[in-house]
């Protein structure tokens, strides 16, 4: 994310004279370099805009480097608004203002005219705040003094957004399967992802798959073994039924990487002709590289999670599916057949062999372990209301095991819901929330709000303030918002 450029603008006017326009610019380029240092992508000072042609020169700079992901707008003196008006229009990628200080205490016994004149940022914020307002624009407004470690906290989760949408318009998603049969969930409107997220989801028959792994070596397979064996634990002697899954994994990431750079994979266990097994351990150890995946066709997981995965630098992300609830202790365990991501596992995972009971085929290779515990993680959905893409996201708390299951040979999670069990559910599920989803210890709720007003996309949060009357008033609201928009 680093090689990743935000650039700083800041807003001022000839008026004050050029000593103070000196002093903007020096103040700009410190403040900047200062907040470069806590950032995980690059922030570069770019320019003082003092007039329409100016600000117009810069946003040409930051629409045409392809390195820029967004910019951070800081008003030290006072700024007429009016001449942003034409660049703002131009602008093609996100804005943060930054409504800060070069100074964080006012000098009470020296303040006078010529310190008030040059720094003007309560003054200069309200003029460019109005006019962004003005235009209806989406940005993110971050208050505190530049040195701030809360400020810089908000403006580092901003960043990691800013990346994640630029990441999303380059997203490849590859399907070796369609949707489940009759399942309604895992469907929705691939033109308009791709219009709006810049999603390109594709489909390839198995059949295609199935002649890069005819092409795999046995010098290949044992590279990829000698991999296994450093990050995990076998745990089986049926070696060779690993091997098969390590020989899917170099395929699907050779196919993936040959066919224009994949990074969401989707396959299907009742769309599997030419293959022994499902992939398991293959999809798991790949998930751990950064690709995202969808189950039973599910794209849009796929190509959230590998979103969410770059937005949270491949840790504690990935593919999650409600499976069945402790009611009694007010848990979910979360699973999946074979493919929940090894970023989740607590200690070394083992891979092991057992038998599927769907798909029809033999027995498949998978990791197993037990997942991390987390007091801030969260669940998101996607899912295709029709008129709009929908996100849900709530937050939950993982927690470890209660007890052993040595029966459920499966990577999993467990996890409370916010605000509480019986809300927590019956939320999702008003929300239409579906069965999968990607999980995130990293990636916050207020990253993803961030993430889907980038987008234009409704968002709706379950957290620990909600109220399930209230949150039904909201999805009502919503609906009748976005019918009369759209």
């Amino acid at each position: 994310m680093k090689e990743k450029v935000i650039y700083w603008l800041t807003g001022s006017q000839t008026l004050y004279g050029a000593d103070v326009l000196e002093h903007v610019a020096q103040h700009s380029e410190e403040m900047a370099n200062y907040v470069n240092e806590h950032m995980p992508v690059t922030v570069k000072y770019l320019t003082t805009c003092k007039s329409s042609d100016e600000v117009v020169a810069a946003v040409k700079k930051v629409n045409a480097d392809d390195d820029c992901i967004g910019i951070i707008t800081w008003c030290h003196t006072f700024s007429p608004a009016k001449m942003w008006i034409k660049g703002l229009h131009m602008l093609q990628k996100p804005m943060c203002h930054f409504a800060t200080q070069y100074n964080e205490k006012l000098p009470y016994d020296t303040i006078d005219m010529d310190f008030m004149n040059e720094n003007q940022a309560a003054h200069g914020d309200r003029e460019f705040g109005y006019i962004v307002a003005r235009l209806r624009m989406d940005n993110k407004v971050i208050v505190g003094h530049y040195t701030d470690p809360e400020a810089l906290k908000e403006l580092a989760s901003w960043c990691k957004v800013a990346a994640g949408l630029a990441f999303s318009k380059t997203v490849k998603v590859c399907r070796f399967s369609d949707n489940m049969r009759n399942v309604a969930v895992t469907e929705g409107d691939k033109v308009d992802a791709h219009i709006n997220l810049g999603w390109q989801v594709d489909y390839y028959p198995i059949g295609d798959l199935v002649k890069y792994i005819e092409k795999v070596t046995d010098a290949d397979v044992d590279a990829q073994m000698a991999e296994y064996a450093e990050k995990y634990t076998m745990a089986t002697d049926r070696i060779d039924v690993v091997r098969e899954q390590a020989k899917y994994e170099i395929a699907i990431d050779r196919f993936c990487k040959d066919k224009g750079g994949y990074i969401g994979i989707v396959d299907h266990f009742d769309a599997l002709h030419g293959l022994n097994q499902l992939p398991g351990l293959a999809i798991q150890d790949l998930q751990s590289k950064g690709y995202g995946f969808g189950a039973e066709g599910d794209w849009k997981i796929a190509a959230l999670g590998a979103v969410m995965q770059y937005m949270a630098g491949q840790k504690s992300t990935g593919l999650m599916e409600d499976y069945t609830y402790d009611m009694k202790d007010g848990l979910c365990l979360g699973a999946h057949m074979l493919e929940v991501s090894p970023q989740f596992a607590d200690t070394k995972p083992e891979i092991q062999v057992h038998p599927l009971g769907i798909g029809g085929k033999s027995d498949p290779a998978r990791l197993v372990f037990e997942g991390i515990a987390a007091p801030e993680a969260i669940a998101v959905s996607m899912v295709d209301m029709g008129d709009r893409m929908r996100l849900i996201v709530q937050k939950i708390e993982l927690v470890k095991y209660p007890k052993k299951m040595p029966n459920l040979p499966v990577g999993g999670l467990m996890w409370k819901y916010k605000p509480n069990f019986k809300d927590g559910v019956a939320a999702w599920i008003y929300a239409g929330g579906a069965h999968h989803t990607v999980v995130s210890s990293v990636v916050t709720a207020q990253d993803m709000i961030d993430l889907a007003n980038a987008w234009g996309m409704e968002c709706v949060v379950i957290d620990e303030n909600t109220e399930i009357n209230e949150f039904k008033k909201q999805l009502t609201y919503s609906d009748v918002i976005y019918k009369s928009k759209f």
